[in-house]
C-alpha cells in the first residue's frame, strides 16, 4: 500500500513539475511566438488577423496555469491540503445523497413536455439562425474561442463526433429541452425549500420560453451550450447547507457558466439576493449567517469571475466589448446601461405583457410583507429595495461592459427574474397570485408558437427574394469561370418583414428584434453571405462581402441603373454591384 502511494506520489510530481516548466516556458516570448507561428502554419494555413492577441493570451494562461499547478500541488501533495479535498468531497457527496431523485424525475419529465411544445414550431421552421449561416457552410468553432466559450469548443467535438462542426439540427436544441427543463425544477427546488409543485413548475416557465431566451435556441449550434450556462447557474444551490461545498461548486460552475455563454452572470446573483432576503424576512436565519452566506457567495463569484477575467477571457471588441467600464466612469456608465437595458424591455413588450408583470411585482411586494416577520414599514421599503436590485443584477455583468450587447440573446436574466419572481408568488400565497403568474407563463408559451411560424414565413419570403434576384444577376453575369469577370456586391435596404411578423408586432414589437430581416444592408450574416455561400452563387469578389471592409460606399459612387423591377433595383459598372432592394407594400 506504501508503494503505490510512493508511486502515485512521484507520479503527480512529475506532472506536477512537467507543467510548471511547460508554463514557464511559455512566459518567455520567443516560445510564445514560436507557438504562434506552429498553430498559424499547422492549423490555420495562414496568418490573420483573428490571432494576433494570442501573445498576451499565452502570457496568461502561462500565468493562470502556474497558479493552478501551485493549488494542485497544494491539495495532492500536503497534508492540510488533502484534508481540504477530503472535507469538500464529503460534503458534495452528503448533499447529493440528500436529493431524492426520483421526486425530480415526474416534474423533470413535465418541463420537458412543456419546453418540447413551446419550441417545436421552431424546430419545424428549420431556420439557419445568424451564425448558423456561416457554421452551416464551412463548419469550424472560431466563434466559440473568440468568446472564450472552451467548454463550448469541447462538448461540440463530443456532440458533433468531430472537429469539424456540421448541422445537426434539431439535435442541440433537443439536448437544451431537458437541460432547461432541469433548470426549472431545481430552481423551484432551491426556491421552494426543497418542495416541487406544479404552480411552481409553471410559474418557471419565463426561464425557458421567455421572448429574449428563444432567441438562444433559435442558434442550431449553441442552444444546447446556452442552456448549460443556465444550468450551470443554478446548480452550486444543492449545496446550500454545506458551506465548502456550496464555495467550491460555485466556482467551478461559475466557470464553466463564463465559458459556455456569460450572459447567465446574474442568475447566480438573482438566486442569491431573493433567498438572503427571504431569509431575513422569515427570520429563518440570523442576521450573521445571512450575511455569512451572501459573503460567501459573492467571494465565489468574485473569484470566478477573476480567473476568467484575468487568465481565461480572450480580449473581444468588434460590435460589442468585453472590456470593463474605466472605473473614472463606472457610476455614470453603469447607470446608461441600465437604462438602455430597462427601454429595451420597455420597448420589447406589448401591453398586455407589462400590465402582467406590473401586477406579478406588486404581488411580490404584497406577498413580502404580508409573510414578514419584521416590522411591516421595513418590510415594504425592504421589498422595494430587493425588487430594484434585482432589476439591475438580472443583466450580468454585461451591466459593466464599456460597450455591452443589448441584443435580446444577451437579456435573457429578465426572463430568469420573471421565473423566480413568479416561484416565489406561487408558493403558498393567494390564488389570485397564481393567476396571474400563470398567464404570464401561458403568454410565454402562445409567444413561442408564434414566433416558430414567423421565422419559417421570413425564410419562405427571403428565399423568394433571394431567388428573384439571384435569376437578375446570373442573367446580367453569366460568366463564372474566370478570376477577372468576379463582381462586388453591396446591399441597400431592406426586403422588410412578412405580414405574419407584421402582425404579431402589433403586440410583441420584440419580434422584430428578434426575427432576422434575411436580405438587408447591415446584417452580413443574413445578406451577403447568405446570398452567396446558401444559394451557392459565384462569381462575386469576396474582397467586398461586408460594408465596413469595403473602401467604397457604392451608394456614393452613382452608378448606372441596369435593371430595375418590382423587388429591386441593380447598379452596375461592370464590376461593382448596388443592389437597391424593396420593402414592397405595406
Amino acid at each position: 500500500m506504501k508503494n503505490k502511494e510512493k508511486i502515485a506520489g512521484y507520479f503527480i510530481y512529475i506532472i506536477l513539475i512537467t507543467g510548471l516548466a511547460v508554463c514557464i516556458a511559455i512566459l518567455l516570448p520567443q516560445v510564445r511566438q514560436m507557438i504562434i507561428e506552429l498553430v498559424e502554419q499547422k492549423m490555420l494555413h495562414r496568418k490573420t488577423s483573428l490571432y494576433e492577441d494570442w501573445f498576451q493570451v499565452l502570457l496568461s494562461y502561462a500565468i493562470g496555469g502556474i497558479l493552478f499547478i501551485i493549488f494542485l500541488g497544494y491539495c495532492l501533495l500536503t497534508a492540510s491540503g488533502k484534508t481540504l479535498v477530503h472535507k469538500v468531497k464529503n460534503e458534495i457527496l452528503d448533499s447529493l445523497a440528500e436529493i431524492d431523485l426520483h421526486t425530480l424525475t415526474k416534474p423533470i419529465l413535465i418541463m420537458s413536455g412543456i419546453y418540447l411544445l413551446g419550441l417545436i414550431s421552431l424546430i419545424r421552421a428549420n431556420f439557419l439562425y445568424k451564425d448558423d449561416i456561416t457554421r452551416s457552410a464551412g463548419g469550424g468553432a472560431g466563434g466559440w474561442y473568440d468568446w472564450s466559450r472552451y467548454v463550448s469548443m469541447v462538448l461540440h467535438v463530443f456532440i458533433h463526433g468531430d472537429n469539424n462542426i456540421t448541422d445537426i439540427s434539431p439535435l442541440p436544441q433537443l439536448l437544451a429541452i431537458p437541460i432547461l427543463a432541469l433548470c426549472s425544477v431545481l430552481l423551484v427546488y432551491t426556491l421552494n425549500n426543497k418542495k416541487i409543485t406544479i404552480p411552481g413548475l409553471f410559474a418557471s416557465i419565463p426561464l425557458g420560453l421567455s421572448p429574449y431566451i428563444l432567441e438562444c435556441l433559435s442558434y442550431k449550434y449553441d442552444a444546447a451550450y446556452m442552456a448549460l450556462s443556465v444550468f450551470a447557474s443554478i446548480v452550486p444551490f444543492l449545496f446550500l447547507s454545506r458551506k465548502k461545498a456550496f464555495v467550491f461548486c460555485s466556482i467551478i460552475s461559475l466557470l464553466v457558466m463564463c465559458m459556455t455563454y456569460q450572459v447567465s452572470s446574474g442568475i447566480y446573483l438573482l438566486i442569491v439576493l431573493i433567498l438572503c432576503f427571504n431569509d431575513w424576512n422569515s427570520k429563518r436565519k440570523t442576521n450573521r449567517e445571512i450575511i455569512l452566506f451572501l459573503g460567501r457567495a459573492i467571494l465565489s463569484f468574485c473569484i470566478a469571475m477573476g480567473i476568467f477575467k484575468f487568465f481565461l477571457m480572450r480580449p473581444y471588441n468588434t460590435y460589442v466589448s468585453n472590456a470593463m467600464l474605466p472605473f473614472p466612469h463606472l457610476i455614470s456608465g453603469l447607470y446608461t446601461n441600465f437604462l438602455r437595458y430597462m427601454n429595451f424591455i420597455n420597448s420589447d413588450f406589448g401591453f398586455i405583457w407589462k400590465i402582467l408583470i406590473g401586477i406579478i411585482f406588486c404581488f411580490f411586494i404584497a406577498k413580502f410583507v404580508f409573510i414578514s416577520e419584521r416590522n411591516k414599514i421595513v418590510s415594504l421599503l425592504a421589498a422595494v429595495v430587493l425588487l430594484c436590485l434585482l432589476l439591475v443584477i438580472s443583466y450580468g455583468v454585461y451591466l459593466a461592459l464599456d460597450h455591452p450587447l443589448f441584443q435580446p440573446r444577451a437579456m435573457y436574466g429578465f426572463g430568469a427574474l420573471l421565473a423566480i419572481i413568479g416561484i416565489y408568488n406561487v408558493y403558498e400565497f393567494k390564488n389570485i397570485a397564481k393567476i396571474f403568474v400563470l398567464a404570464l407563463s401561458w403568454s410565454f408559451v402562445v409567444f413561442a408558437f408564434s414566433y416558430g411560424n414567423a421565422l419559417a414565413d421570413q425564410i419562405r419570403y427571403g428565399n423568394f427574394r433571394a431567388t428573384v434576384l439571384l435569376q437578375d444577376l446570373s442573367a446580367l453575369y453569366p460568366d463564372k469561370d474566370k478570376a477577372e469577370n468576379k463582381i462586388s456586391i453591396q446591399l441597400k435596404n431592406t426586403i422588410g418583414f412578412t405580414h405574419a411578423v407584421k402582425n404579431i408586432a402589433k403586440h410583441n414589437p420584440v419580434i422584430y428584434r428578434l426575427v432576422p430581416g434575411v436580405l438587408t444592408d447591415d446584417d452580413y450574416l443574413f445578406s451577403v453571405f447568405y446570398l452567396m455561400e446558401y444559394f451557392n452563387y459565384a462569381p462575386f469578389s469576396t474582397a467586398n462581402l461586408m460594408r465596413t471592409d469595403t473602401p467604397v460606399d457604392y451608394n456614393t459612387l452613382g452608378l448606372p441603373v441596369i435593371l430595375k423591377t418590382y423587388y429591386h433595383t441593380i447598379r452596375s459598372d461592370g464590376k461593382r454591384v448596388l443592389v437597391e432592394l424593396n420593402e414592397g407594400t405595406k
